[in-house]
């Protein structure tokens, strides 16, 4: 793929290791995807370990341990993944191109004390308040004082992992700024192998809620420590040191305040589904493996292209080159949809097949698997929205326009929480799922109409076109997926057959088998579509996965695969 080199302008310092041109996005989001890939599949099976462990509808745990999860994710995904990743990244970045490395690793140790010292402070604060906290959260939770105990003592417990990520995605943003992302995509795997070493021994299903969110706390302190390392190999001079509050750490707070709420619409709407279901035992562990399936899409594609989007982008903008920066966003939303499209066609078209595939099993019933699957189906068809979301943000951010996004944000909000009450109460949980989707989407259709009015962003034709191409490859494999599921007992009857002539291990019997194989052939048939229809060419996918030439290197260093 070509890529646009942007040249240095007179302010720019001759010696700087900052990326200086449009790497290849769709090479740097493989990158990032193939690591969070392995990531997403091992967390797959810390799921699969965990709902059998701790089950939903038949046991408290699975509540309490679901529960102990949302807080903490929800505020690093506002103040450290939202906030941070909207205002931090493209100042940094700009700071290493006009001010050099100096000036903006100071920068970066300034936000990363104020962004621990604040999530510390919110972090003791939310252990000494939990019980009333509780009560807010999840007022269904009161009638059940068993419950209630246990995920107020989960949660505070799993606290600490907020500051400990907080650093984490700090640090990911000074590496992504740079040019590296194979650390900040390698380190989830460590909260995925903490969890698993955490659970497997144990049985008892308040016993592995328990010790599932040791793990948690201890995989924190092992990314962070990760990342610290990771930075400092990179060359970037950011140090601890005691909070102050410069000028430019208020520019930043300015920013970060309205950027955390427009980047976290998602995470939000998610977190209100959960206060409105507690009453229904099971239904905050249904959600959080449904959560799980749809994430899968949503960070391999969403955050991936989100994360090589925002430094490229902020650079074409702040070069005043337009076309690098329409060039982007084209590349962007094209391949974002690419990738999620398929996924969400196989939430839609075989929801029951995969959830029970997969889940049931231990004390995780078939009766939380039919509830889940409709849940599913309904996150389903918002997958699109919540990655396009991801790919529209940083054409705001990188512009340091943070409160547009955030009136959008609060309008998907308002919403979410108006259908969810009117659907909780027709259609039960799947409703609440159901809201959200349909608020994503609202999201998406304000951000795409205030790009265009304020002339910043429309698609071109080009792009309509292969959005066109993509959508025709993805119904086609959701044809057979939603085949495959409709005729089930057909697909699973060779595998019963194998099963009971020659034996299989517990973990892959029939109904694992046959979905794993549906799975691929729909896998294997999507690229033909997609290349038969004119989606993709192989040119592009050629060009995507070669280094840059040594002359383009000189400008643009290649992403680190160190």
């Amino acid at each position: 793929m070509t890529q646009t080199l942007i040249p240095p302008t007179p302010s720019e310092p001759k010696s700087g290791s900052a990326p200086k041109a449009g790497q290849s996005l769709m090479r740097s989001s493989l990158v990032y995807s193939a690591l969070t890939l392995v990531s997403r599949f091992m967390g797959l099976a810390r799921d699969l370990v965990v709902t059998a462990r701790i089950g939903a509808s038949a046991t408290i745990a699975g509540d309490a341990y679901a529960t102990a999860l949302a807080f903490p994710n929800l505020f690093r995904r506002i103040f450290a993944e939202g906030a941070f990743a909207a205002a931090f990244v493209p100042a940094y970045s700009k700071s290493l191109t006009e001010d050099g490395e100096e000036i903006a690793d100071r920068l970066a140790a300034d936000a990363m004390a104020s962004l621990a010292a604040a999530t510390i402070v919110l972090t003791i604060v939310a252990q000494l308040a939990m019980p009333w906290l509780m009560i807010a959260m999840n007022p269904g939770y009161v009638a059940d004082p068993v419950k209630f105990k246990l995920s107020v003592l989960l949660t505070q417990l799993a606290m600490p992992y907020l500051p400990c990520m907080a650093i984490t995605a700090h640090l990911s943003g000074v590496l992504n700024a740079r040019g590296r992302f194979i650390l900040s995509a390698a380190a989830p795997t460590l909260l995925n192998l903490m969890m698993l070493v955490f659970v497997l021994p144990q049985h008892e299903a308040r016993a592995a809620a328990t010790w599932a969110i040791y793990g948690v706390v201890v995989s924190g302190v092992a990314q962070s420590a990760l990342l610290t390392w990771g930075v400092r190999k990179s060359g970037a001079q950011v140090h601890w040191r005691l909070p102050r509050l410069t000028p430019e750490i208020r520019k930043l707070l300015v920013l970060a305040v309205p950027g955390a709420i427009a980047a976290s619409a998602t995470q939000i709407n998610i977190f209100i589904s959960g206060n409105l279901v507690s009453s229904v035992n099971g239904a905050r562990n249904w959600l959080s493996v449904a959560d799980r399936l749809y994430q899968l899409p949503l960070g391999l594609v969403g955050v991936a292209i989100g994360v090589a989007l925002l430094p490229r982008l902020s650079r074409a903008v702040h070069a005043g080159d337009k076309a690098d920066a329409q060039s982007a966003m084209d590349e962007g939303i094209v391949l974002a949809l690419a990738f999620c499209l398929p996924a969400a066609a196989a939430l839609v078209a075989m929801p029951y097949f995969l959830i029970d595939g997969l889940f049931t099993r231990g004390l995780f019933t078939a009766y939380d698997s039919h509830e889940t699957a409709k849940t599913l189906l309904q996150y389903g068809w918002g997958v699109p929205a919540f990655v396009l979301t991801r790919i529209l943000s940083p054409a705001f951010f990188a512009r340091q326009d943070t409160r547009g996004p955030m009136t959008f944000a609060l309008a998907s909000v308002t919403a979410n929480v108006v259908l969810g009450i009117i659907l909780f109460r027709l259609v039960g949980v799947q409703g609440i799922a159901a809201a959200t989707s349909a608020a994503a989407w609202l999201n998406v259709a304000l951000m795409v109409s205030a790009l265009a009015r304020r002339k910043v962003y429309r698609p071109s034709l080009a792009a309509w076109s292969r959005i066109g191409k993509i959508m025709l490859a993805t119904l086609t494999i959701g044809l057979v997926m939603a085949a495959a599921s409709h005729w089930r007992p057909m697909v699973e009857a060779p595998f019963e057959f194998v099963q009971l002539t020659i034996g299989t291990t517990k973990a892959l019997g029939a109904k694992e088998l046959a979905v794993l194989s549906v799975v691929a052939l729909a896998g294997g048939l999507y690229p033909l579509a997609l290349f038969g229809f004119g989606g993709l060419t192989l040119a592009e996918v050629k060009g995507a996965l070669k280094r840059p030439a040594k002359s383009e290197a000189d400008t643009a260093p290649p992403i680190d695969l160190d």
